[in-house]
Formats: structure tokens, sequence, C-alpha cells
């Protein structure tokens, strides 16, 4: 009886190995093509379901259905006008033919180092016909208005000839045609940076760094040329206000001049009395403006001022 059970448990056993190794399981995520002592049997198995193979001849190779990501090596490339910048770039792919993709690349690690080869021989191929500037824009933009003049900007707006977005297509458009016959498909190709090396980055900046200062000069001549405009304006218009004010002031002084004029004639007409006070007061006025505290003076009995210094004394 226990011998029996012995048998029947190695049965059982071999039964659940021979089971095991005769079915797999196919998720939604993955795509298997079986291979007999290496070599591929059948089509592959891209539906999600259980399937039978033959056991210990068959292996199943389970490889991903999903988009996979491929994340190049920064490299050093030189632009059409010769001059060296790393660019770093980045993929999505995908296994179209998992049948292909087994017999060609064998397994996701031999496709890695395909696609290295065939996406970095591109990139270098496409930069070293294209300008840096078709690099890094995509677009010929219309710049906004600001404080910056545009003619200003006319280095760094120059019109591009292809772009940004189309040398990426470009490139992935050729790497497609490499990877036909390898049972993949590269789906997206981008740029993740894009830098000068470290010598021509330093030129660059100092190009920039000349470049503000030229338009900071020019900002200032400007303005130094708007505040001479201003001060020969304001200078011009002082001198005619100042004109003006003095020829009033004249007229002014003029009629005042007539009027005492005409009071000193009336008044010296009146009496004798009248006629020496407005010599008197034409006298003093006289000496007002001919003497000054600094002055000394001899006068004679004859004179005048004397004869009116006595008469008040």
């Amino acid at each position: 009886m226990k011998s029996k059970l012995i048998t029947l448990g190695v049965l059982l056993a071999a039964g659940l190995i021979l089971l095991s190794s005769s079915v797999y399981i196919v998720n939604e995520t993955e795509q298997v093509v079986l291979t007999a002592f290496g070599k591929p049997v059948g089509e592959a198995i891209t539906e999600p379901g259980i399937y039978m193979k033959a056991p210990f001849v068959q292996k199943a190779n389970f490889f991903d259905k999903r988009y996979m990501e491929w994340d190049g090596d920064r490299s050093q490339v030189s632009t059409e006008e010769k001059q060296l910048i790393f660019v770093d770039s980045y993929a999505r792919w995908q296994i179209t033919d998992p049948l292909q993709f087994f017999k060609r690349l064998t397994n996701e690690r031999g496709a890695q180092s395909r696609i290295d080869d065939i996406l970095d021989g591109e990139t270098k191929d496409h930069i070293a016909k294209n300008k840096i500037r078709d690099l890094v824009r995509s677009t010929n933009r219309t710049p906004l208005r600001s404080e910056l003049n545009v003619g200003e900007l006319k280095d760094s707006l120059t019109p591009i000839e292809v772009g940004r977005s189309q040398i990426q297509k470009d490139i992935l458009i050729s790497a497609n045609k490499q990877a036909t016959d390898l049972g993949i498909e590269i789906l997206d190709f981008r740029f993740k940076r894009i830098n000068y090396v470290q010598e021509v980055q330093r030129q660059v900046f100092e190009r920039m760094k000349s470049e503000r200062y030229r338009i900071a000069d020019k900002f200032r001549s400007e303005g130094q040329g708007e505040a001479s405009r201003i001060n020969g304006e304001k200078e011009r218009e002082l001198r005619t206000i100042q004109s003006e004010a003095f020829r009033t002031a004249e007229e002014i002084k003029g009629k005042a001049d007539a009027e005492a004029a005409s009071i000193y004639a009336k008044a010296y007409n009146k009496s004798g009395q009248s006629r020496e006070l407005y010599g008197f007061l034409k006298s003093m006025e006289t000496y007002q403006k001919t003497f000054d505290e600094q002055t000394t003076i001899i006068l004679s009995t004859d004179s005048d001022l004397y004869k009116y210094l006595k008469k008040t004394k």
C-alpha cells in the first residue's frame, strides 16, 4: 500500500512537472516566440491566453509588447559650420515583429545596442548637414515688441531653413529604414539637450556679452542725444522767456520814466520853489549814481551841492 502511494506521488509530481513545462501563459503586455534547440518554431504568439508547447524541447521566449525607451549617450558632433556641440537624445521603440526580432537581435539588450548604432549614426549625419540655428529652433518666429529693437535681434532671428522638428523627423525616417528588417519600429525621436563644447561656449558667451554691450552703448548714445535735444529746447525757451520779460520790463520802465519826467516838468513849471526842489532832487539822483560809500569829494563854496547842504544846515 505504501509503495503504491509512493508511486502515485511520483507520477503526480512527474505529471505536474510535465504540465508546467508544457503550458505557458501570455498576458496582455507580452508576445512569445517558441524555439526548439535555439531555432524558432512556428509563428509568434501576440494574443494573450494559455498556450501549450512540447515539454523540455520547446522554449517560450517572452518579449515586451509595450513601448520601450532608448536613452542615448551624450556625444560630440560637428555642425555644418564646423561648430562642435554636445547632443543628448532619446527615443521610443516597439517590437512589431517578434519572430524577425528574435532572428536578428535575439533579445532586448541586442536591440538596444543596434538602436545605439542606428540613431547615433543618423544623428551625426543629419547634424553635420545642418546649421546650429536649425537645431535649436523649429520656426521662423516673429519677435514680440519689447524694449529691444527688432533690428538688434537680427543675428538671433536669422531665418532657418529646416528647423529642429524637421531634423528630428528626418532622423526618425532614416532610422526606421534601417530598422525595417529588425522586427522593430522606432516610434519617436527627440533631442533632449544641445549644448556647445566648453571652448565654443565661452566664445559664444563673450560674443553675446559684446552684443549686449553694443546695444547698451547705442541706447545710452540715443539717450544722451535726446537729453541734449531737450536741454537745447529748454535753453531756447528760457532765452525766449527772458527776452520777452526784458522787453516788457523796458516798456514798463520807459512808461515810468516818461510819467516821472512829466511829473517833474509839471512841478518845475509851477513855481520857483518847485523848480528849486526839482533841481535838488535831480542833483541828488546824479550824485547817488556817481558816488558810493568809499568816495571822498571836495566841494567849493560855489557848487550847487554845497549851497543845498548849507541851506539844510
